[in-house]
């Protein structure tokens, strides 16, 4: 096996001949092999392992004999301890995404801190398998069925390739100790369901079953490394991009067959997954809109308008409006209209002097600092400030939203307007803008 690592190496990862790395070692059997390999195959790396904390004096068993562990290969040891229940409890996450978040914003930090640029896991052929049946499973595109990729920003995983079943025959070559985390037995987690009774299983079809499967997995990445291509190549042609928001023309789109498969391709990258929401969208009314956990995607007339989520420092989101939208529904519904002639402003309706504008406006929430001028007032005066004027309690401050253009507010939704924005000239258009 030793032959065959060096060989994947000097092939798939020479970045690494040359360059000092970091090894994720959890003391189990995969880890362990992986850094042997490294050992004996002269690279230079270090070892970091994360005490979660979630198994008592079996955590802190791994922690001491990776500790002994790094010992004997004479390699640096970076050691952390997570309360993993607490982030779980604050960040309403499961346990393994919880431990997850943890360990990663770890390896980033600590890659920072020490100028490197690599850091390897220990994951498997059979890690692959279990991970192409899970999102089999669950219903996925043909990037679902890729596996895992071998590298990824600073993540690199050269034992992709190797079963486990050739990782414990090495470790026994070399009697080679390592710690068994009991919670792999246990089935009520779907992986270990997948890898002890499933897998077997699969064996059992054929004798060559996991070399069948390896060749696949390399077939429908390189099937998805042209599809890939292709609508990369198809995005530059149909994706009109300027000023930070990307135009779509509809009809360019309704062209494409079949249709679900090029959205999916074309937005999935976008967040976007839900494709009769997205076919929807396509004959929907001006104004409608579709959010994603990153991108909002609005409906302009023969358009789609694509623009990133943009989050400030209070971890809102700030959404961005182009001098073509007549309403949006999302984060509140807003009516814009240009009208002769103007009437006093209320709560619910302002008018401002257009061409005082800069497009893209922007809503977003409220933030410490912030100032505007109160029509009728002429004067700054602070949002904080006015907020406590106004008798607006803790609560129902967090839920007000603001209109800005050029990053001055413009109005504070559903209360003031700004006197930089009245309506000083009517020979000039006026813009209506009405909270529904």
């Amino acid at each position: 096996m030793l032959k065959a690592f060096k060989q994947h190496i000097e092939k798939s990862f020479p970045e690494l001949l040359n360059n000092h790395f970091i090894i994720a070692c959890s003391g189990g059997l995969d880890s362990v092999v992986l850094s042997t390999l490294c050992q004996q195959a002269g690279l230079q790396f270090s070892i970091a392992h994360c005490n979660f904390r979630l198994r008592g004096v079996e955590s802190d068993g791994d922690e001491l004999f990776v500790q002994e562990f790094a010992k004997n290969l004479n390699k640096t040891i970076y050691l952390t301890h997570f309360d993993t229940l607490g982030y779980v409890n604050q960040h309403k996450v499961s346990v393994q995404m919880g431990a997850r978040e943890l360990r990663y914003t770890w390896f980033e930090q600590l890659l920072k801190e020490n100028s490197i640029a690599y850091l390897l896991t220990a994951h498997h052929a059979n890690d692959n398998l279990e991970t192409f049946i899970i999102n089999l499973s669950r219903g996925t595109g043909i990037e679902g069925l890729t596996g895992i990729p071998s590298k990824i920003n600073y993540l690199r995983r050269p034992l992709l390739p190797f079963t486990r079943q050739e990782l414990e025959d090495f470790a026994q070559s070399l009697d080679l100790n390592w710690r068994e985390d009991a919670s792999n037995a246990d089935t009520k987690y779907l992986r270990n369901k997948i890898r002890l009774e499933i897998v077997p299983n699969l064996n059992e079809l054929h004798s060559t079953f996991f070399d069948n499967f390896k060749n696949t997995i390399a077939y429908l990445s390189q099937t998805e490394q042209i599809a890939s291509a292709y609508l990369q190549k198809l995005k530059k042609d149909i994706f009109i991009e300027k000023e930070g928001r990307i135009t779509i023309s509809i009809q360019n789109l309704k062209e494409l067959k079949p249709l679900n498969t090029y959205l999916h391709g074309l937005f999935g990258a976008y967040g976007f997954k839900e494709l009769d929401n997205l076919e929807a969208l396509l004959t929907g009314m001006s104004g409608k809109q579709l959010l994603s956990a990153t991108h909002i995607l609005v409906k302009n007339r023969d358009s789609l308008v694509l623009s990133e989520l943009i989050k400030n420092d209070e971890n809102d989101s700030s959404f961005l409006i182009t001098e073509e939208m007549v309403t949006i529904e999302f984060p509140l519904p807003l009516k814009f209209s240009t009208v002769t002639e103007r009437s006093d402003n209320t709560e619910k309706v302002i008018f401002v002097q257009k061409n005082t504008l800069k497009y893209p406006l922007e809503i977003r929430k409220w933030k410490n600092g912030d100032y505007f001028y109160p029509i009728g007032l002429n004067r700054k005066k602070k949002l904080s400030k006015f907020f406590k004027d106004e008798k607006v309690d803790v609560l129902a401050k967090e839920e007000k939203w603001l209109l800005c253009s050029n990053e001055q507010i413009v109005w504070v939704v559903g209360m003031r307007a700004d006197h930089r924005f009245r309506v000083v000239d009517t020979e000039h258009e006026i813009l209506k803008i009405e909270f529904k």
